[in-house]
Parts: structure tokens; C-alpha cells; sequence
């Protein structure tokens, strides 16, 4: 059946639909769906448009539903998308749900090997119907293969209706598949097959299409937990103690990956004539759990190892006590958190940023951390490299506060950069000659500017030797229980702490003209942040955008609240944890900060902050 699609006009209307669109993928999980999925992306990815993929899952491994939404904006607004201009319903327990979701005008694409139900129809939605289990069923012989391919085939007519450019995905196709000939073959057949079908029965391609640019020449498509790794990697990190957790784990499997490759260094064979053989310059251990985890990345750190765990905030509680014994004691750790929905188990696969207060002051008694929060994959691997240094020359715990929605989706990113002098930063540590030039070696005095003391690694002299205890002990290393001697020590670890402020990566701010307000976020709501800063100029409302890079802060996140009537303060977790470490850490006045607040557990939209900002502003009569 042809399907007779609404007259399309060339208009500016029209023209500015090319390359600005959102279109969502509805499927159950476990049919095999993300490959086509992500298939679609890349395409547009190479095709140079700047382009966004969000996978939408359940935590369970087959059967609920999942979602894939894709957003192409030519000028690089890639946050999520709320508005769907094409969907794609392959779920038939969604079906209700998804088809709400369709803007007014939009299209929806299904498989018509079954009739939808009348009164799932919209008037203001054109439905596509694709016989796609018919197609699979006449061309495929095994089950699991007509289920496969029946993804690929949609993605054929989406190449079509899309204007995708067929050589791109050829290219892909082969990139995937070159190795398996006959998996090549099918999928080039049910590409082929659902691009056909749209050819010969709609108009193609739709208003909203995408068309050639050259905006992601000098970018990669990279997830933060692949970043997140390689940074480990060229920071030198070489021993890690982890347990498996979603969504961290892949950013573990990922430096094993790598460090298979590039940490294995050829031996002579002790037997002539046989060949050499490699050893493994790295040590990579899967603990019990994540108290064992944390606690083998300290047994490396302070043998002088660059050490390392990955975890989510189930992780964090539970190593709680053991990172205590680091800040206290002084030794360096860095701990990737890529967080997830709380409490409890929480929703493993969904996003949050609710670990903020939990990892600042991990572990009981008075306690504070180094904290660093990435945007993007690309400043996942900048961090990385930078947590390490931050450890060793603080000689302290560092957290790198990641989240799913960084971790595990592909994002558009700058390519990575690397510089070839790069030096670590391996802090004050005294080695023999060292030693051998003081009269006597006491492990927490003596501190420097940066209120950090020297120290020694195992293997030194033995004047470098000294008892690492939790228990209270003074300067000397020696046990006490002395209120002063005690104090001494805790004062100096606070203001140890509130030097790294000039060491941490400094907000990202811009200031406009005529700003009446403030805006304040950090991490993964950047983008979304960025693009409602535009949105609400438009509606003359002028904001400041400060982006929070770590902690501690440095007194322009002070000034930059004071320096406005009204601020907000945009994060994703119910308790507006940012807003409070603000106002603790600077003592300025809470209220100032009005919480703009997302954590049902997808990602943040522009649309979301527009509307919360927006609501305040017309209470407060503020314009500019």
C-alpha cells in the first residue's frame, strides 16, 4: 500500500528542519536493536552533523522496553530532546505511549505486518507502515535472524526517509561485519529491504531530513567510561582493584582492554633459541566486593603505584570506611564514579548526579575530598590524567563524579589530545639520596605551601620506614590521643584540602551583557544548560552561566553568586546537592540560590530548565 505523505513546500519552514530533528527508536530490549540503533547515529556522525544517541533502558536483561533517541541540530544543541519529530514504534506495549509522544506533524513508523489498533491513530500524526516481520519472514530462515534483521530493515527505511547517505552506511556495515561475511550479507539484505519498501511507497525524503556538513571533522564519537579509561592509561595508572557494577563496568573492561595492548613488555627467553615472550606491566584484580576493591587501590597507592577503581554509589557507601583511612593517613586513590539512580539499588540504568554530598565527605568523622566533574567523554580523559596528579600531590582520595548518561552513551566531543612531555606529578616523595641528606624522617611534618608532608614508599631506607596507623597519631606518625597533637594534624588536612582549590579545573563562566540572573550547573547538564541560556534570552531573560568543576571551589563560585540577586542552581538529584555544598563550603546565602532540580533518571533537557527558570522569573517579575 502507498501511503500518500503531506505536500511538502520549499519554505524557510522547510529549510530549517534540515539537520534539526529528533526522532526516537521504541523497541523491547534483548531483540538486538542497539546495533541498528547506534548504526543510524554514526551515519549522521560521519556525515558531519553534529548529532546526539541516548539509550533509554531497563536493567533487566530481556523483554521490558527500551527507547533510542537521536537528535540532529546543525548548531550543535544536542542536549535531549523532548519533542519527537519521527518515532519509530517497534513495541507494541508502547504503542499508546509512543505515539502520544509524537510532536503535531511528526510521523510515526511501524511494522504493518499486524494493524494498529483504530483508535491508537492521530490525526495530526502520519503513520508509516512497513511490513517488516513479513519482509523478514519471506527473506530470513532462522528465528533470531528474522528478530535481528528486523531492526536493520527499519533502519534501511530510515535511510531513505532521512536522506542518509548509503556509501556512509555501506562503510559501516563493512566496518562491523567484515569478518563474518555471511552477517555482512544479511545485513546489507535487510538494509536494502526496508530501504526499498519506503522508496517505492512514501515521499522521500520527509521535510526533516539530514543533509552533508562539515562540522565533526575534528570531533570523535566517544562514551565517557571508553574516555574515562585511556585517560587512566596515558596518566600511567598500572594497578586497579574493582567489582562489577552498572554503569561502571565498562569503563574497567575497557582499561583491561587496553592495557592488554599497550601495558606488555617483550622478556628475553632464558632458553636459546626459544621465542621471547611478553609480560604484563599492569595489575588488574576483580575483588569480593567493592570494600576489598578500594582497599587493594590503597595497598598499591602508597606502595608508590598509580591506583585506581571504578564504581557507581552503591560502591562509594560501601568503601566509605577504607577512604576515611586514605584522607586521613594520606593516601593518594582515585575513584571513577559513574553514577546512577539512588537509593539503595536505585535504577541501575538510569542517570542521577545524587553523590555529590556522599563523596565529598565519604567516611565518618570530619572528612573532605577532592572532587572533579566531568562534562563530556572528552573531559573524562583530561580528568583522569589530572585526578592522578591531584591524588599524588595532595596525597589524598580524588573522585571523578562521571554519570550514565557520560559513561555509557556516545557523545560528540572534541578529538583527544595528547602531549608528548607530559610529566606526572608524583608529589613529595623522598627517595634514598633524599633521606639520606636530612637527619630524621617524620611522615606528617614539615609540610609544604600546599600543606602536604613528604613521603616514602616501600623499598626506601630504612630512616624513610614509618607505621601508617588510622588511629589518632600527631605529626611524628606516632600514636596519641593528646586533643592538640590530634588537632594539629586535622587542622593541617583541612587546609590541605582548601589549597587544591587552585589545583582543581576552574569553572567554566560566561558572562552576557544585561544579565539579570545567574545560572549554576555541572557535569552532564552542560549542554542542556547551554542551549536553555539561549532560549531564554530569546525570551528576555539574560542569564550568566558558571559550569562547576571541582571541588573545593575557588572564590569565583562565591562571587559569582553574590554578584547576582537571583541565582539557579541546575542539577539532576532531588536534595539540590550542589546548591547546599555551595552554601557550606562558601557560606553564602542559600537563598540567593533557587534549585532547579531533575532526577526522575533520563537525561536533562533544555525544554526541563527553560520552564523551571522561567516559572521563578515570572513570580519574581525579573527581565531584563
Amino acid at each position: 500500500m502507498t501511503t500518500t505523505l503531506p505536500q511538502r513546500h520549499e519554505s524557510d519552514a522547510a529549510n530549517a528542519k534540515v539537520n534539526n530533528f529528533a526522532l526516537k527508536l521504541a523497541n523491547v530490549n534483548g531483540t538486538g536493536s542497539a546495533s541498528a540503533n547506534s548504526l543510524l547515529m554514526q551515519a549522521i556522525f560521519r556525515m558531519g552533523i553534529p548529532v546526539s544517541g541516548k539509550n533509554l533502558f531497563p536493567s533487566n536483561i530481556q523483554g521490558l522496553p527500551t527507547w533510542y533517541e537521536i537528535r540532529v541540530n546543525k548548531s550543535g544543541y544536542t542536549a535531549r530532546a523532548l519533542d519527537y519529530d519521527l518515532m519509530v514504534a517497534m513495541n507494541s506495549q508502547t504503542y499508546a505511549e509512543d505515539i502520544a509522544e509524537v510532536t503535531p506533524g511528526g510521523y510515526l513508523l511501524y511494522d504493518s505486518s499486524w494493524p494498529l489498533e483504530p483508535g491508537l491513530l492521530r490525526e495530526d500524526v502520519t503513520f508509516l507502515g512497513v511490513p517488516l516481520a513479513k519482509m523478514c519472514l519471506e527473506n530470513f530462515s532462522s528465528s533470531r535472524e528474522r528478530v535481528l534483521m528486523k531492526n536493520v530493515a527499519y533502519a534501511g527505511s530510515l535511510v531513505a526517509l532521512l536522506d542518509l547517505d548509503l556509501d556512509v552506511i555501506a562503510t559501516l556495515l563493512t566496518e562491523s561485519y567484515s569478518r563474518n561475511e555471511k552477517l555482512l550479507a544479511s545485513n546489507q539484505k535487510a538494509l536494502r529491504l526496508g530501504y526499498d519498501y519506503a522508496i517505492e511507497n512514501f515521499t522521500c525524503p520527509l521535510e526533516f531530513h539530514v543533509a552533508p556538513m562539515d562540522a565533526t571533522s575534528h570531533s570523535i564519537l566517544i562514551d565517557g567510561n571508553t574516555a574515562s579509561a585511556l585517560g587512566c592509561l596515558y596518566a600511567g595508572a598500572t594497578v586497579a582493584g574493582w567489582y562489577p557494577i552498572t554503569p561502571a563496568t565498562a569503563l574497567m573492561d575497557n582499561f583491561t582492554a587496553l592495557c592488554a595492548k599497550y601495558r606488555r613488555e617483550p622478556v628475553d627467553s632464558a632458553v636459546p633459541g626459544a621465542p621471547d615472550s611478553f609480560q604484563n606491566n599492569y595489575l588488574i584484580l576483580q575483588a569480593e566486593d567493592e570494600i576489598a576493591a578500594i582497599g587493594m587501590v590503597l595497598g598499591a597507592s602508597w606502595s608508590g603505584a598509580r591506583s585506581f577503581t571504578s564504581t557507581s554509589g552503591p560502591g562509594i557507601s560501601l568503601m566509605s570506611e577504607l577512604l576515611g583511612l586514605a584522607y586521613y593517613t594520606e593516601i593518594p586513590a582515585v575513584i571513577f564514579d559513574v553514577q546512577r539512580t539512588g537509593p539503595s539499588t536505585g535504577m541501575p540504568t538510569r542517570t542521577q548526579q545524587a553523590d555529590i554530598l556522599l563523596c565529598a565527605y565519604a567516611s565518618h568523622g570530619d572528612t573532605k575530598h577532592i572532587l572533579l566533574f566531568p562534562a563530556n567523554p572528552h573531559e573524562c580523559f583530561e580528568f583522569a590524567v589530572t585526578s592522578f596528579d591531584l591524588a599524588e600531590h595532595y596525597q589524598t582520595p580524588v573522585f571523578v563524579l562521571s554519570d550514565l548518561d557520560i559513561g555509557m552513551n556516545d557523545w560528540v566531543v572534541p578529538e583527544l589530545t595528547w602531549d608528548d612531555d607530559f610529566v606526572p606529578d608524583r608529589g613529595r616523595v623522598l627517595d634514598d639520596r633524599d633521606l639520606s641528606e636530612i637527619a630524621e624522617f617524620f611522615r606528617y611534618a614539615n609540610a609544604d605551601a600546599d600543606f602536604v608532608t613528604a613521603r616514602t614508599v616501600p623499598g626506601s631506607a630504612e630512616k624513610g620506614a614509618y607505621f601508617i596507623r588510622g588511629s589518632g597519631h600527631d605529626k611524628f606518625g606516632k600514636y596519641t590521643e593528646v586533643p592538640a597533637e590530634y588537632q594539629e594534624v586535622v587542622d593541617r588536612l583541612k587546609k590541605k584540602h582548601a589549597a587544591a582549590a587552585h589545583s582543581v579545573p576552574a569553572p567554566v563562566e560566561i558572562r552576557r551583557p544585561g544579565a539579570t540572573v545567574g545560572i549554576i550547573t555541572l557535569g552532564s547538564c552542560d549542554l542542556a544548560v547551554r542551549e536553555a541560556v539561549e532560549a531564554l534570552a530569546d525570551r528576555g531573560i539574560v542569564a550568566d552561566y558558571l559550569r562547576v568543576r571541582g571541588f573545593p571551589f575557588v572564590p569565583s563560585v562565591r562571587e559569582f553568586v553574590e554578584s547576582h540577586q537571583h541565582c539557579f542552581v541546575v542539577e539532576q538529584n532531588r536534595d539540590a546537592q550542589l546548591r547546599s555544598l555551595i552554601a557550606l563550603e562558601t557560606e553564602v546565602d542559600i537563598n540567593r540560590m533557587h534549585p532547579v532540580l531533575h532526577y526522575g533518571g533520563f537525561p536533562l533537557s533544555a525544554v526541563q530548565v527553560v520552564t523551571a527558570v522561567t516559572a521563578v522569573t515570572e513570580k519574581l517579575e525579573v527581565r531584563s
